[in-house]
């Protein structure tokens, strides 16, 4: 059993330790820039980091969630690993009329998760320090998806 000599001496390292700077949800510290679309070699590899990061996109979105909404875009598609599966989805959406299905599936989805982190807030306001930069952040995803169709088919 540790003496109090020891215990004193712990509290007082604790007391003066280094603590980190404050919570930030998803990536969201200084560290965390804009990118450009462009800034990728490949508009797959662009869109990825954009829509299916939830770190970037407020929202985590499964391979379950890939197949609905591919399916709900019109194109059917098996289970793979995640990144390969958006992969597959990008090879779908090659023409303007595709893609613009796929954001709107896309758009839906989100809109879905968006009302459960917003129910989470009416229910358990202590939860929008979480919830909320979740909910700007895919806002923000949704308002990107005319500029996917503009800078990609346009």
């Amino acid at each position: 059993m540790p003496n109090n000599m020891d215990i004193e001496e712990l509290k007082k390292a604790f007391e003066t330790f280094d603590r980190p700077p404050a919570f930030c949800p998803d990536g969201q510290c200084e560290a965390d820039e804009e990118v450009d679309l462009q800034d990728y070699p490949s508009y797959t590899e662009a869109l990825y980091a954009k829509l299916v990061a939830p770190a970037s996109s407020g929202i985590y979105i499964s391979r379950w969630d890939i197949k609905d909404i591919a399916l709900v875009a019109g194109d059917s598609m098996a289970l793979h690993p995640r990144k390969r599966m958006f992969e597959l989805l990008m090879k779908y959406a090659t023409s303007k009329e595709n893609m613009q299905a796929v954001l709107d599936a896309l758009q839906i989805h989100m809109e879905d998760k968006i009302r459960i982190y917003e129910e989470f807030i009416q229910n358990y306001p202590h939860t929008s320090e979480i919830f909320q930069p979740k909910i700007d952040k895919a806002h923000n995803t949704i308002r990107l998806f005319p500029k996917i169709i503009e800078e990609y088919f346009e």
